[in-house]
This record gives structure tokens, C-alpha cells and sequence, in this order.
């Protein structure tokens, strides 16, 4: 993350100009033609075809400036390789260093047809050369799709780094040639991001409500639909109101029903008890007439009894 806000911080600082692009730049007079191709935003598609090694490179950076003299040799031995040699000014295309994601300086891809592999190897022109004589390059994994630079979203991420470039070249001009201070430039562009932001947001809502629209709150109801629902609900109400009379009705019946019941419980539980009564009643005369049949039988054998001592006793007497 750091490195890639550097890069962006490095292309804000240096404004986005355009530059015309030719496979064989011509230097000043008596200076050789560099055999590197220079790749920009119009012909970067060109890497999708056949075999290539692109470096991606700043002029402020030490370690470009090193590799600078072996990138130029080895682009003069890339007729005898069978692979074209380019380069990509990243502080001229800012898009192109969002779209390959370069986050570290020098950056060095290996294109085959469209797969882009990222080489880690030395820098010496040996080594630029023996990984392609020897295809070293298949051995390496390539970019993953979702990376790749003709992806949709590398896509996007370009877009990003073409927005910071422009914005960079408006926040130039307001300060440089229209005097304005810093600090009312930075204003400037927070409030057109509030705005814009509102704006898209307003945009985002009308087109979920075409998509989606809301439910009706109220509908216009026809006369039949009107009366057809009062006499639902009156049905509806009118229906409680029986049941209710109803249960009252077979309440009463069950109290009745009840009572009576209850009383001729009682009658029955009262004649049940009269009987036992009278049962009882028998049955203690009967004991009472056994005791009185009893009673003079026994004093009769006293008697007996009493006369029989007296003789007994006169003749003891005598």
C-alpha cells in the first residue's frame, strides 16, 4: 500500500502530458536509434501479441537509471531472441502503471501471448537473456485473471490512476495560472466530491425505484369492491355476536338441567335416609320387647330361688 501511494503521489507530482509515441524514437542528432519500443495508452495492447519484455520505469529513480545502458543492450539482441523489448515512462502513463498494478521501481513483466509473468530474476543482461533462451519463464506462475491488464478491473484500477493524472493537471492550473492558494484548491475539490457524491446518490435512488418500485398505499377501490368489503365485515361482526348468543343460550339449559338434577338427588338422598330410619326404629323396638319378655322371667326364678333358702332354713331350724 505504501508503494502504491508513492507511485501516485510520484504521477501527481509530475503532470500527465501527452507525448507521441513511435516504435523507434529518434534521439538527438548523432545518437544511435534505441532499438526499445516506448508503449503508452493507445498501443499497450500490442503486449498481448507474441513474446515480450516490458519494464515499467521512472527518470527520478536511481535504480531505472541503472538498468538504463543493460535494457538497451538487451534490446539490441532481441531480433536474435525472437522478442520485442519495451519500456513504459510511468510519470507519462500513470494509466498503464494502474493497470499492470507496479508498485515497486524498476518493474519488469514477461508477456507470452497475453500471459504476464513478473520477473524477479537479476537484472545483468546475462540473466535477461537466459530466461528467455532458456524459457525460464515456465516455471514461473503467471498473473493471476482478475490482475491481468485486460481484465475488467485492472481496467478500472487504470481509470483510477488516469483520474489522479487530471486531477493533478486542474490542481495545477488553479494554483499556477489562475493564483489560487492551496488551500481553497483543496476546498474546491471537497466540495465537487460532496457534490458529485450527492448527485450519484440521487442518481442511484431514481434508478432503484424504477427497478424496484414501492407498494401503493392507498388504492381507488370500485363501488362493487366497497360494498362486497362491508358486507364481509358485517358478516364478520354479525357472526360473534351468535355465537355469543348462543353460548348464553346453552348455559341457561345447562343451569336447568343442572337444578333439576340436583333436586332429585336430594329427594332421592331424602327418602333413602327415611328409610334407613324407619329401619332403625324397627330394629331398636324389637331389642326393647326381647328386653321386657326377658324382665319377668328373671325375677321369677328369684323368687323361686328365695323361697327355696327360707325352707331350707327352717328345716335347719327344726
Amino acid at each position: 500500500m505504501a508503494a502504491t501511494a508513492a507511485l501516485l503521489l510520484a504521477a501527481l507530482l509530475r503532470p500527465a502530458v501527452s507525448s507521441s509515441v513511435s516504435s523507434f524514437p529518434a534521439g538527438s542528432p548523432g545518437e544511435p536509434r534505441s532499438r526499445v519500443q516506448v508503449l503508452g495508452g493507445s498501443n499497450w495492447s500490442l503486449v498481448l501479441q507474441g513474446q515480450w519484455m516490458l519494464e515499467f520505469y521512472a527518470p527520478w529513480c536511481p535504480a531505472c537509471q541503472q538498468i538504463e545502458a543493460t535494457w538497451e543492450s538487451f534490446a539490441k539482441e532481441s531480433e536474435h531472441l525472437d522478442i520485442t523489448v519495451g519500456k513504459v515512462d510511468i510519470t507519462q502513463e500513470p494509466g498503464l502503471s494502474g493497470r499492470f498494478f507496479v508498485t515497486t521501481l524498476p518493474t519488469i513483466y514477461h508477456a507470452n501471448d497475453g500471459v504476464f509473468r513478473r520477473y524477479r530474476g537479476s537484472r545483468t543482461l546475462e540473466d535477461l537473456q537466459g530466461y528467455v533462451l532458456q524459457r525460464k519463464w515456465e516455471a514461473v506462475e503467471p498473473v493471476a485473471g482478475w490482475k491481468s491488464p485486460s481484465s475488467i478491473m485492472m481496467h478500472g484500477m487504470a481509470g483510477l490512476f488516469h483520474l489522479s493524472g487530471w486531477i493533478r493537471q486542474i490542481h495545477s492550473y488553479l494554483t499556477g495560472t489562475l493564483g489560487i492558494h492551496v488551500w481553497a484548491s483543496y476546498a474546491i475539490f471537497i466540495l465537487a466530491t460532496l457534490l458529485i457524491g450527492l448527485f450519484l446518490g440521487l442518481i442511484l435512488v431514481l434508478i432503484s425505484d424504477c427497478l424496484c418500485p414501492s407498494k401503493a398505499r392507498y388504492t381507488v377501490e370500485t363501488s362493487e369492491e366497497a360494498i362486497t368489503k362491508d358486507n364481509v365485515e358485517n358478516a364478520a361482526l354479525e357472526e360473534p355476536e351468535e355465537a355469543a348468543e348462543l353460548s348464553a343460550d346453552d348455559a341457561e339449559e345447562t343451569a336447568d338441567v343442572k337444578d333439576l338434577s340436583d333436586g332429585e338427588d336430594a329427594a332421592h338422598s331424602s327418602a333413602d335416609d327415611s328409610e334407613e330410619d324407619l329401619a332403625l326404629a324397627k330394629e331398636s323396638g324389637e331389642e326393647e320387647m326381647e328386653d321386657l319378655s326377658e324382665q319377668p322371667a328373671a325375677d321369677a326364678e328369684t323368687e323361686s330361688s328365695v323361697r327355696q333358702r327360707k325352707s331350707q332354713a327352717a328345716d335347719n331350724g327344726l
